[in-house]
């Protein structure tokens, strides 16, 4: 069994499911939580999952980050939308010779984690999952569940497959989390980015879910037309994506379970949108190399409109 201790900042959706499967494991798990610390406290955190269902009775949990012991590994699963929080939040929990290990959505997140703790210190993982929290210490798990990880390194040339990686997927794996390790995490970023850009965008613009947006022929054009545009701008980044990942993106949407994306969610409750790192960031990225992206720069526009209305005029 590994000694490893982990840290958990953002025990929502992903952090909560992640982290109570490594305690169901066996590790040394320590949880910050904010709005449910009370509820997680009396009743400990419920996880409903196909893989199997079960309750952390016993719940290290933390209101304040300097309550938690340093840790070997941080898992970043906040919000992208409260990650200027970082800097008072990672220096108190993260041993000297720990890792942070960044499970967010987007582009552009490591630098800024690499410029609290530095860059050589930085992991980033990319999760494949459905998940929802529908209460409070209460998350269900719908599907899939994979991570890919993949060494940060300055301005993310390729940093290969190192031991820490093989360690943290060896942990991950141990609990039943499948973990693919890229020796290029931009690529991975990117790969990422092929599904999320359309499916969350499309989900608020258009009022839908996964599977509205696939059985419309017009939603379904748009989505394509989007994925087309996130593979041209990782090319213009030296990042290559296969047609065939395009389409096997367009059927594992097409098998999924009708889910709403975690952009909609913010949305419907009336949360901040991860606009800039899931399209803000890619959308930039591309433009500096010169690279014309209409759908996604509309998209974006749209959806700060939507944002700025949805937190302004409730």
């Amino acid at each position: 069994m590994s000694t490893r201790s982990y840290a958990i900042l953002g025990t929502g959706a992903i952090g909560g499911f992640y982290g109570a499967k490594l305690q169901q494991l066996g590790m040394d798990v320590h949880f910050l939580l904010h709005s449910d610390y009370e509820q997680v406290c009396r009743q400990g955190l419920l996880i409903e999952s196909p893989m199997g269902s079960f309750t952390l009775s016993a719940v290290k949990a933390y209101h304040h980050p300097e309550q938690i012991p340093a840790c070997d590994v941080v898992i970043v699963a906040l919000k992208t939308t409260k990650n200027y929080l970082l800097p008072q939040l990672l220096p108190p929990v993260l041993k000297d010779d720990g890792v942070v290990v960044i499970l967010q959505n987007g582009l552009g997140i490591e630098p800024q984690v690499a410029e609290i703790v530095n860059s050589k210190r930085v992991i980033g993982g990319l999760c494949f999952i459905c998940s929802n929290k529908v209460g409070k210490g209460h998350i269900r798990h719908l599907d899939y569940g994979m991570i890919t990880m993949g060494e940060y390194q300055d301005d993310y040339q390729p940093g290969g497959i190192t031991p820490r990686m093989q360690q943290i997927a060896e942990d991950f794996n141990n609990a039943g989390i499948p973990v693919e390790l890229s020796e290029n995490l931009l690529l991975a970023r990117w790969k990422k980015l092929v599904w999320n850009i359309p499916y969350n965008g499309l989900s608020v613009v258009l009022n839908a879910k996964t599977d509205e947006l696939m059985n419309a022929p017009d939603s379904r054009i748009l989505v394509e037309e989007i994925m087309q545009e996130v593979v041209r701008g990782a090319k213009g980044n030296h990042c290559k994506i296969s047609q065939q990942f395009v389409q096997k993106m367009l059927n594992h949407t097409e098998k999924m379970k009708p889910y709403l994306t975690s952009m909609k969610l913010d949305y419907n409750e009336k949360r901040p949108l991860e606009i800039e790192a899931i399209i803000g960031n890619p959308l930039r990225m591309a433009t500096e190399k010169g690279i014309d992206l209409p759908h996604i720069a509309m998209l974006y526009r749209q959806l700060k409109f939507l944002d700025y209305q949805n937190l302004n005029f409730h």
